[in-house]
């Protein structure tokens, strides 16, 4: 299965926040990059109080979310939650709002209508220690393919601001977790559709972000690639107790690997639950195909949005096939 990653990876490095400079510690019970609670102060040169993170914080927190593009409503009052340690699926149809909520979530758009917290920090007010918290891997291809794998991720180190001592490190550490050591020289270009997404992880492993956000990561991949990919995710977050939100159209990745699911439709979230508690309101017998359809039905009102989501999404299956 490849080299399992290292505490260094884990552990979350300093960071400052209300001027002072912190540590995190992972929610639980534990030392500093163990499972632990709350955030314990490294230097606190103004006298101010690091926040605290409490174990009843969760990792994400969506309270009234909307956005608009123009005159069309993308997210429509959404709350939502991930608790900690959890694969939280969020699931809908092409235009549902999905990957704008997590554009709202990961500070790529301003948050004009409701509330995103992640670990307690307020997106709105705290943008900067909020990206420091988490990895993303988007929807659209992001690995540049006249790079090496290696030299991919440290690019992503340098702009997570990853300290130079540490970086040639964690680079090895996060390439090593997703299976990619030996092929880490090999330019982008000559990696398989599995491989590139793997490089996408790594890139955002580097950082070692306490919330991992991705965007259809396994999109228009074979279903070996897929599986490898999952493989390396569940064994990251095993490691660590990092927290995951995915969105995925594979059914039967959001049954098999998600702890629980939202399903989105026409920006508002119509059901929460585990995969079984979902099924079974259904009735018996039922699938997540069955979920899917009640709650989205079969007919979507056209829309621009839509239509460039999907076209994204067709672009990044190509490239990847």
């Amino acid at each position: 299965m490849g080299a399992k990653p290292s505490a260094g990876l884990l552990r979350g490095r300093g960071q400052s926040y209300g001027g002072c400079r912190v540590r995190f510690r992972w929610p639980g019970g534990g030392g500093e990059g163990q499972p632990g609670g709350g955030v314990s102060p490294r230097r606190c040169p103004s006298g101010g109080q690091p926040s605290k993170v409490t174990p009843a914080v969760p990792a994400l927190r969506c309270t009234g979310l909307r956005h608009t593009f123009g005159e069309y409503v993308a997210v429509d009052g959404v709350d939502l939650e991930v608790r900690r340690g959890e694969v939280f699926g969020l699931l809908g149809p092409n235009g549902a709002g999905k990957t704008t909520t997590i554009r709202l979530v990961t500070t790529l758009l301003p948050i004009r209508a409701g509330s995103v917290e992640v670990f307690g920090l307020s997106a709105r007010r705290r943008p900067l220690g909020v990206r420091r918290l988490i990895g993303y891997v988007p929807q659209q291809l992001s690995a540049d393919a006249a790079l090496t794998g290696r030299e991919n991720v440290a690019l992503f180190a340098r702009l997570f601001d990853v300290p130079r001592a540490e970086r040639a490190d964690r680079v090895a550490e996060a390439l090593a977790s997703v299976g990619l050591s030996e092929a880490a020289d090999r330019l982008a270009a000559t990696y398989s559709g599995g491989m590139v997404r793997r490089l996408e992880l790594a890139q955002a492993l580097v950082s070692a972000p306490r919330l991992l956000i991705l965007d259809e990561p396994t999109i228009g991949l074979d279903p070996v690639a897929r599986a490898g990919v999952w493989d390396r995710i569940n064994q990251v977050r095993a490691g660590g107790g990092m927290s995951v939100l995915v969105t995925t159209h594979y059914l039967d990745e959001a049954d098999q690997y998600c702890d629980r699911i939202a399903l989105m439709h026409r920006g508002r979230v119509r059901a929460v639950g585990t995969p079984a508690q979902l099924r079974a309101e259904q009735g018996p017998g039922r699938t997540l195909d069955d979920v899917f359809r009640a709650h989205t039905g079969d007919t979507l009102a056209d829309s621009s949005e839509r239509l460039r989501n999907v076209r994204a999404t067709r672009r990044t299956a190509r490239r990847l096939g």
